[in-house]
């Protein structure tokens, strides 16, 4: 390979050319559309526990990865970091559906669910939103884990043990975040009020989507940056963009799976995709990309140790971490 590899700064703006690459042209199209495509929808029940169904496309990676890939290859995981991290993420994914759903989302659609419904702020809600964010982060972290640990893993750190030494804080001020984050918000503002066909109110889901991955990279992209593994970052985030979108656009938002209140959305509305609202293809970027950040920060805690001191060494083996 000619030429000295990138370095994580250089990484992480390769991975935000590359979305823009495909988000550009694409959104560009999208905009020629003026008028939705009609979907003649016969009879009371269209997809019968078609939501409940469609949960495999979180379930079946899991599966595959967590129960065939990482055994079969004998990968050691960090395993106290990955379970951390699903135990700070998912209550996340829970508390947007118990405080929000009702006030973002609808649920026009019930014979695509069991039936069985969850406690949430307003009314109770599908069991399988709750699923839906617990699948959701699983299989994100998994995929990332995977991808970093196997298929990609000639480009991970050589030496994250005595990479992590080197760190002084694990949390510390990261401007561009803070910048970034605040301008987002304020552009979204500023659009739904100048510009939406819905003024009233404030584009609150996006400011929760985006208050959610810029908090902690505020505090921990300085420290999670050297570590985060650019390439499967980026292949997990397009992956689980995909199946976002497949499932959205084409499944969920057509026969009312779920729907939106466009009271807090932004009002950028996707018309070829059945006016999805434009946070919806953010969502799992957002998603990805926060959990990166905070598994990677907890490796480096607990490769550390107690008070930052770099545990004592282990027999070295190949792809662990």
């Amino acid at each position: 390979m000619n030429g000295n590899p990138p370095t994580p700064r250089q990484s992480a703006w390769l991975v935000l050319v590359m979305l823009l690459v495909i988000v550009i042209p694409a959104g560009i199209t999208l905009h020629t559309v003026r008028v939705p495509a009609a979907i003649a929808v016969a009879g009371a029940n269209p997809t019968p526990h078609g939501y409940t169904v469609s949960l495999l496309l979180f379930v079946v990676p899991i599966a595959v990865i967590g129960g065939w890939f990482l055994p079969q290859e004998r990968l050691r995981i960090p395993r106290r970091a990955f379970a951390l991290t699903l135990a700070l993420l998912v209550p996340v994914g829970f508390a947007l559906d118990f405080f929000f759903a009702n006030r973002f989302f609808t649920y026009l659609n019930s014979g695509a669910t069991l039936g069985v419904r969850a406690p949430a702020i307003g009314a109770a809600i599908p069991v399988e939103e709750y699923v839906f964010y617990f699948t959701g982060f699983l299989a994100v972290l998994l995929l990332y884990v995977w991808t970093g640990e196997y298929w990609l893993a000639r480009y991970s750190v050589a030496d994250p043990r005595a990479e992590s030494a080197k760190i002084r804080r694990l949390l510390s001020f990261h401007p561009a975040s803070f910048v970034a984050g605040a301008a987002l918000i304020a552009a979204a503002i500023i659009y739904k009020k100048c510009f939406s066909s819905a003024p009233a109110g404030l584009p609150y889901y996006f400011i929760a989507l985006v208050t959610g991955s810029t908090v902690p990279s505020i505090a921990l992209f300085p420290a999670a940056r050297n570590f985060i593994h650019w390439r499967a970052l980026s292949l997990t985030m397009f992956m689980i963009l995909l199946i976002s979108l497949f499932w959205e656009a084409t499944l969920a938002v057509p026969y009312g799976w779920w729907g939106f209140r466009p009271e807090p959305m932004i009002g950028i509305f996707i018309t070829a995709w059945a006016n999805l609202p434009i946070e919806e293809v953010l969502v799992w970027i957002s998603v990805t990309y926060t959990t990166a950040i905070v598994y990677e920060v907890l490796k480096i805690k607990l490769q550390r140790g107690p008070a930052g001191q770099e545990p004592a060494a282990q027999p070295p083996t190949s792809r662990t971490v």
